[in-house]
């Protein structure tokens, strides 16, 4: 641990920026005061008699910093400035300017009964300055806006707090809740009071990433800059002991509460003949993994494997065969070109590109292996001048897609863009989930059927 830095106090002031502290340092060693700074021949002694001492309270990776505490220096100690950055970080402490300097009156900060009320939109914009101006981290420097530059300051400057606050003092201004009651603008909080230098730290809460709810968007303060990152619940270290709050002086919300994931009834067991693999991950009762055989397909055929032939294509991009979103029972024009399409994605040709399916196409298919369908250039409309469906590989975090951008501007035609806050771009994110999931309940969907991803029907409606 290491050892406390010591300065001497002067009561005409307390702000521990540089300045004032090489300030109090010079009038400390100064022979006579002047008047202006409040000397006096009989004051010395009292002036020199007090000593503030910092407890060692920075956080790993971004974390608060504990109290104050008053205490006398060991003999033959000499002052150390309050700032030092090699001195731990205070307390709750006032906004400081640009250079330093305290910003308002000085005193007591952190007054949680005077919290200023703001949205969830406003939350998640503030934190997107810090995220947009890439702030460096640090434990002792402060951001034009007045906030240290640590986690705790970034959440104090998102709440607009009016004060720095560090780990131990930030659940004074907020409510604990429930996992399942995060929403964006909520805070994940891990305060380790007996060593808060060991791994405490706090993120804001940016939404879930999907509906499984076991990652979700964490804007945050840490090395080396401000960043917003899809994280495992509820980080990732020590996550048992981060603890969701809700900000007391929020109002309202940016998007509806997330309706309960369904639990998904056990399927209807479908008898399967000797040696079969058991139905592929996402199968319809009745679907199989094991080729049927080449007389299933071809003109003239009307099966179920037909229908499952192409509902499986539809998923791997070949939507803009089926206008209609459907594949039917009956072998048509559609079901040999999706299946030639899909062929040559593998890079095959001639005689193995014959848009007729055989184990091997098979194969890939049920098990969702081999390359996806290339969806057309810029998406461009495919039959019935509906836009090709990518496929649904294509909206998941982090994937990056032309796609994407085209999906975000028709949501906005189609007046389902109101979780944007700029773009939409072509990197798949939580407001095109949003955005989607809107779209797909004005449906009429529920469930898993409104999860805002976006399959063939989702695709259909939106570039009818």
């Amino acid at each position: 641990m290491p050892m406390p830095a010591f300065e001497e106090y002067e009561p005409a002031g307390d702000c521990v920026c540089r300045g004032c502290a090489q300030g109090r340092r010079a009038l400390a060693r100064a022979r006579t005061v002047p008047l202006r700074d409040g000397g006096h021949p009989a004051a010395r002694g009292a002036r020199r008699a007090l000593v503030l001492a910092t407890a060692a309270g920075v956080v790993l990776t971004g974390g608060g910093a504990p109290a104050v505490a008053v205490t006398t220096p060991p003999p033959g100690s000499g002052p150390v400035a309050l700032d030092d950055p090699g001195s731990p970080q205070g307390g709750r402490t006032p906004l400081h300017g640009p250079k330093g300097g305290p910003v308002g009156k000085p005193g007591a900060p952190g007054r949680p009964a005077a919290v200023k009320r703001i949205e969830r939109a406003t939350i998640i914009n503030r934190a997107k300055l810090w995220l947009d101006a890439k702030v460096p981290y640090s434990m002792s420097e402060y951001w034009t806006d007045g906030y240290r530059q640590d986690c705790s300051g970034f959440v104090s400057m998102v709440w607009n707090l009016g004060t720095n606050e560090w780990t131990g003092s930030l659940d004074k201004f907020a409510t604990k809740i429930t996992k399942e009651e995060l929403l964006p603008g909520d805070m994940l909080l891990f305060h380790n009071p007996a060593d808060p230098n060991n791994g405490s730290h706090v993120v804001i809460f940016g939404g879930w990433v999907d509906e499984t709810r076991t990652h979700y968007v964490a804007y945050e303060q840490t090395r080396p800059t401000t960043r917003k990152l899809a994280t495992p619940y509820g980080y990732w270290t020590n996550a048992a002991k981060y603890v969701p709050y809700r900000f007391n002086g929020v109002t309202g919300g940016i998007v509806p509460p997330v309706p309960p994931v369904p639990v998904p009834q056990p399927p209807v067991p479908v008898p399967q003949p000797p040696g079969a693999e058991p139905p592929a991950s996402g199968a319809k009762p009745g679907d199989v993994t094991v080729f049927p055989g080449a007389d299933k397909f071809g003109p003239g055929a009307t099966n179920d494997h037909v229908a499952q032939l192409g509902r499986m294509l539809i998923e791997r991009g070949a939507y803009r065969f089926y206008p209609k979103g459907q594949a039917g029972r009956t072998w048509t024009d559609a079901h040999r070109l999706s299946t030639q399409a899909f062929q040559l994605a593998q890079g095959w040709r001639g005689a193995d590109a014959d848009g007729l399916p055989g184990a091997h196409t098979w194969r890939l298919l049920v098990e969702h292996q081999g390359r996806d369908i290339p969806p057309t250039v810029d998406a461009a409309p495919g039959p019935g001048g509906v836009r090709a469906y990518p496929g649904a590989a294509v909206f998941r975090p982090g994937r990056s897609h032309p796609a994407i951008t085209a999906l975000g501007r028709q949501l906005i035609k189609k007046g389902f863009g109101k979780h944007y806050t700029s773009g939409p771009g072509p990197r798949w994110s939580e407001t095109d989930r949003r955005n989607v999931e809107a779209f797909q309940r004005a449906q009429g969907w529920r469930g898993t059927s409104a999860n805002g991803y976006p399959g063939p029907e989702t695709w259909r409606r939106l570039f009818a």
